[in-house]
């Protein structure tokens, strides 16, 4: 009875590695029968259909297994048994499939043949790196590049004319105006975290692959330096380079448009001033930092009511509150108290700025539920709302604002890989942890003090 219950125990460790994906190695011989119910265990685990417990009496079964587990940034699939009777219902349209974040690699169908150069306006140290980045891509790559206009129109570059020449051959458009969504291959980004803010803000749908050059101040977003851009350049447009997908938050703001109407008699005679509703006005945007929904000028606090899915979690009351996605969390997000996560984390952030309460906590929930936030019924005053710092408007009484994660995130190109760029702007731009070591204390000392 002791060998059956030994047998069942390592069977059990066989079904538990092939459920979680791990590396089996036996070193010694198996019974067949022991290694066709393997087979079982394996199909049952691809298959995910729950099969009743056998035992197999099995005479000499002696061999050790070895778990290695391959870098990976999903956690390992979870067992979907539950004891000897339970398991979870299997519904296979809910299956999701998602690439493992750490074999995420760029790679092109077709040779790129367009980029869009981001930089920032009025800055005079990035005229000669952008001059230079565009007389490679021009000149020795061949390449379409795009630019906005406003940025020729910049003096500086107007009236060199030198460079002229080259900017005859640019592809120009306005932000707002002009839809390149189809024409362009990849971005470069020179300058700070605000660049590729506004990389993404002009892709309300696909983003192509975006490369950020640190040339700003603080740089968190942007790995790469412009010393080496020629040969880190023509890495990516070979399609050898790392790519992490940075999550995006689709918002909807609904604006209730309500309009003053006088109400006359047959008469000709005004009798009352009444408001008389429109519609309501819809507006998308596409976020990939955060979110915030501020008390604006009011000495007031905010007073705004907290959905999610559909049910009131909370009130907001403070300065206001923070919907941010694992990129933005290391934004304003970070200032208000809340904690850094990795942008491969599937996540929404919600943090409030200033709570008027000592038990109001930042807290994170899954990136699939739908937030809401609307004026509580209540509010002294109307509140404020920003997309990634842009396109602040008031929200009244009525007005809602819906927030979701996107299916278009944005492919950020990595310098190396998602987890040490990552960490390598947590101590180079935020000087994460950083602290005087410790003096060591001897064996001697210790026994003197």
């Amino acid at each position: 009875m002791g060998t059956l219950k030994q047998n069942a125990l390592k069977l059990r460790l066989l079904e538990t590695a092939f459920n979680t994906n791990a590396e089996i190695t036996v070193t010694h011989p198996i019974d067949p029968l022991a290694v066709s119910h393997i087979f079982v265990i394996a199909a049952r685990a691809r298959a995910a259909v729950a099969i009743p417990s056998v035992f197999f009496s099995l005479h000499s079964l002696f061999f050790s297994l070895s778990f290695r587990r391959t870098q990976s940034l999903h956690g390992p699939s979870p067992v979907t048994t539950f004891g000897p009777k339970a398991c979870m219902l299997q519904i296979p349209q809910a299956v999701m499939h998602i690439q493992d974040p750490a074999s995420q690699r760029l790679t092109w169908n077709k040779p790129p043949q367009s980029v869009l150069v981001i930089k920032k306006i009025q800055d005079a140290s990035l005229l000669q790196p952008f001059k230079e980045l565009c007389v490679f891509l021009t000149k020795v790559k061949n390449m379409i590049v795009y630019v906005e206009k406003k940025v020729l129109e910049d003096p500086a570059i107007s009236g060199d004319e030198n460079f002229g020449a080259i900017t005859k051959n640019f592809c120009t458009f306005r932000e707002d105006l002009d839809d390149i969504s189809n024409l362009v291959d990849f971005i470069i980004c020179l300058g700070g975290d605000g660049t590729l803010l506004y990389a993404s803000s002009l892709f309300q749908e696909s983003v192509p692959p975006v490369m950020a050059f640190h040339l700003g101040s603080l740089g968190f977003l942007t790995p790469f330096k412009f010393e080496t851009y020629q040969s880190q350049v023509t890495q990516v447009i070979e399609g050898n380079a790392a790519i992490v997908l940075r999550s995006r938050l689709k918002v909807r703001v609904f604006k209730e448009n309500w309009e003053k109407k006088a109400r006359v008699d047959d008469m000709g005679i005004i009798l009352t001033n009444g408001d008389v509703d429109c519609g309501r006005k819809v507006a998308q945007y596409q976020v990939l930092n955060e979110v915030v929904v501020d008390r604006g000028p009011s000495s007031y606090l905010s007073n705004v009511d907290l959905f999610l899915d559909g049910h009131l979690i909370t009130t907001v009351q403070g300065d206001g509150v923070i919907v941010s996605t694992p990129t933005g969390s290391t934004a304003y997000a970070v200032a208000a108290g809340a904690s850094m996560i990795h942008p491969n984390v599937p996540a929404i952030m919600i943090t409030p700025i200033c709570p008027h309460s000592l038990s109001f906590r930042p807290i994170v929930v899954p990136a699939g539920v739908e937030l809401k936030i609307m004026l509580s019924c209540d509010a002294r005053n109307t509140a404020w709302v920003s997309f990634d710092g842009r396109k602040r408007q008031e929200i009244c009484h009525g007005d809602s604002i819906t927030i979701t994660t996107s299916c278009f995130p944005v492919p950020s190109i990595c310098f190396r890989d998602p987890v040490n760029d990552w960490f390598e702007s947590l101590a180079q731009c935020l000087h994460w942890n950083v602290r005087k070591k410790q003096n060591y204390i001897s064996s001697e000392d210790e026994d003197t003090s």
